[in-house]
């Protein structure tokens, strides 16, 4: 839908450039009449209901989409028609300012929401935001491109949203990574320091994803981290997971609606947003439950009802998959009830286990993704994640100490070892050097 609404106002744009003369009066001409091409907002005589049916959404298909969003909040039902009031409104009394960097990535978070299907969420955030830059799918190239950023931060100054998706890379002095010439730290920088909020999206973004797994030659890192060490003080979200699932941005825009109230100035109050997050920074309605505690295959675990190999009759039946590597139980997030393609499956339904892309540095943690976990520990936002060589070290004692109390409660329960009442998963053979170097017996 993006797409077409691009090449739509793109149209119009180029005949209008060339009928102008170069400089800064058609430059901010442009601008004004892009912008209300692409978001739909020409017609100013038209409501937030009357734009949602000429892009196909009904109003019956909002308050569903409304009533979603307040599950995916905990709140019940009948908050659907609050919070359809509150973004109506909030569309018509004006557009949140928004822009969207990208740093190191694969533009995975964008694709996610450019392809979200019915209702769109593109049809509804973007009646809310008035996004001016989004790399992946915006018509501007080149200066007026940045100048249209330029021109946020000094009109919007305190007022904006800060949306950054991708790895921060500080390598090579921030120049493993540049755009427009200049690198993209500098555009972080600058950007970050008169937001309101910046929502750092996906897992590149919170703490480096991809790309800060070892040996990390380009030094990245995630925006929370990079923002701290430079002295940048400004409220961050992090929405981690590769990618991100749509639902989750609309969640944080529509309680930021609910929450944050702006004063005299247009500047909002984000006491509350920053209340609801945890000590790592997300979303507690979002990130307060694992993925193995929703799963649809959680009986099967309790049952010991487990798949070894794929192909097997074991599989076949829907059998837990947590020998063959799934990190469920490691991983906050809501997939199981989000899903994906419309609600249709996630990675455990399609019969693959959970390789943990919400987890902190991920990559280096839950490699090989069909096996368990090579090593435990707290991600370090500051440090972009842990770094397999230190943070070995730092954490191997605490871990090893975790390991072995595990171990002592599974014999306890008699779920292992000789007298085992169960017919469980088999101990593993570093869980049972552990258990009998502390004093116990496999």
């Amino acid at each position: 839908m993006w797409a077409d609404m691009t090449l739509h106002a793109m149209g119009k744009c180029t005949l209008l450039g060339q009928a102008l003369s170069a400089g800064a009066a058609a430059n901010l001409l442009m601008r004004d009449v892009c912008k209300k091409e692409v978001y739909g907002m020409t017609n100013k005589g038209t409501s937030f209901y009357e734009r949602l049916e000429a892009r196909g959404v009904s109003r019956r298909d909002f308050l569903k989409f409304c009533g979603s969003t307040a599950a995916m909040l905990g709140l019940s039902s009948s908050a659907a028609p609050m919070i359809g009031a509150k973004l109506a409104g909030a569309a018509d009394s004006g557009l949140y300012p928004t822009m969207w960097l990208h740093g190191g990535a694969c533009t995975g978070c964008s694709e996610s929401v450019a392809q979200a299907t019915y209702p769109n969420v593109a049809d509804i955030v973007l009646d809310i935001l008035n996004l001016v830059a989004q790399e992946t799918i915006q018509m501007s190239t080149g200066e007026f491109a940045e100048e249209n950023i330029e021109h946020m931060v000094e009109e919007e100054k305190g007022r904006y949203i800060l949306i950054v998706e991708g790895t921060v890379m500080t390598g090579l002095g921030g120049n493993t990574l540049r755009i427009a010439d200049m690198p993209f730290t500098e555009h972080l920088d600058h950007t970050a320091k008169y937001a309101a909020v910046v929502i750092a999206l996906g897992a590149c973004a919170v703490d480096g994803g991809w790309v800060v797994a070892h040996p990390n030659p380009a030094k990245g890192t995630g925006v929370s981290g990079y923002l701290k060490s430079v002295g940048i003080d400004v409220p961050v979200i992090n929405m981690p997971g590769c990618p991100m699932n749509p639902e989750e941005l609309v969640s944080v825009v529509v309680k930021t609606l609910l929450l944050a109230d702006k004063d005299a100035n247009g500047v909002p109050n984000l006491t509350p947003i920053v209340n609801a997050l945890d000590s790592e920074g997300r979303p507690k309605w979002l990130f307060g439950s694992t993925i193995h505690d929703n799963c649809p295959r959680r009986g099967h675990f309790e049952n010991s009802n487990f798949v070894y190999q794929f192909g097997t009759p074991e599989e076949a039946k829907g059998y837990c998959l947590y020998p063959m590597g799934c990190k469920g139980p490691q991983t906050f997030r809501r997939c199981p009830m989000l899903r994906w393609n419309n609600s249709v499956s996630w990675c455990v339904e399609a019969g693959g286990p959970c390789i943990g892309c919400a987890n902190w540095n991920w990559v280096d943690q839950s490699a090989p993704f069909a096996g368990r976990f090579r090593r435990v520990g707290q991600g370090v936002l500051g440090a972009g994640g842990i770094d397999p060589a230190v943070g070995a070290a730092a954490v191997g004692g605490v871990v090893a100490g975790v390991l072995v109390a595990h171990g002592f409660g599974m014999k306890a329960a008699k779920r292992i070892g000789k007298n085992a009442t169960l017919q469980n998963e088999p101990m593993k053979e570093y869980d049972a050097k552990r258990l009998k170097k502390s004093g116990g017996a496999a």
